[in-house]
């Protein structure tokens, strides 16, 4: 016997009025029949009530985590506007191709087709991505070199390195901010250094980690002994 392959389906009206909720609902039953003439197995339903042209929509949201989680690459829906409009669209179709999701439309009664212009803008969108991760990686890159550089050790200085994966939050090095900062590093720089490390900090967080540690440096420089 074969066994059934999973996916999902994802409904949406624009908004909530009861007269889109007949809508919400033939788009389940329909959706939910075609998968299973295509011999796939519906393990989740995901629906909204809201603009095309927003992209933090619930059930969107939790349907991207929930594929993902599950490792589920196949999506129906009844056409390519339920995923969304103008610049949502694109970038919903950009996350979708990222996790390598085939999505079945309906109305299409196949794969979803993209026309010249559409596969043009994703191909630009995943440059763009991957031109920006190169550039992030580039930027921690200088910054350790130019922490080292200014004597900095951190095989001596971190005893403890934090998890890559960030599953686990990690206490903020304040001494080693304090170092790097000292030798005249910007806070932007120090994030960078410290996400080398394995980190998971950001710029802003050094920055106010920085000021609690200088105030309460002042109070106890003010306080009676």
């Amino acid at each position: 016997m074969t066994q059934q392959k999973q996916a999902v389906v994802y409904c949406r009206v624009s908004t909530v009025k009861e007269t889109q909720e007949t809508s919400l609902v033939r788009q389940r039953e329909e959706l939910t029949r075609y998968a299973q003439q295509l011999q796939f197995t519906v393990a989740a339903v995901f629906e909204d009530q809201q603009s095309g042209y927003d992209v933090d929509r619930d059930g969107l949201l939790e349907m991207l985590d929930f594929m993902k989680a599950n490792s589920i690459q196949t999506l129906f829906i009844q056409d390519e506007t339920r995923l969304g409009r103008g610049n949502a669209r694109m970038a919903v179709l950009h996350l979708l191709l990222k996790q390598e999701v085939t999505v079945y439309s309906l109305n299409e009664a196949g794969p979803l087709s993209l026309n010249e212009m559409d596969t043009m803008l994703l191909e630009i969108l995943a440059i763009v991505e991957e031109y920006q991760r190169k550039l992030h990686n580039a930027k921690i890159r200088r910054g350790m070199r130019r922490a080292v550089e200014n004597g900095y050790r951190p095989e001596l200085n971190l005893t403890e390195r934090g998890n890559l994966e960030g599953r686990e939050r990690i206490e903020v090095p304040i001494e080693e901010i304090v170092k790097l900062r000292d030798r005249g590093m910007t806070f932007k720089e120090i994030a960078s250094t410290l996400q080398g490390l394995g980190f998971q900090v950001s710029k802003a967080t050094i920055n106010r980690r920085y000021i609690e540690y200088a105030e309460q440096q002042e109070q106890s420089a003010e306080s009676p002994e």
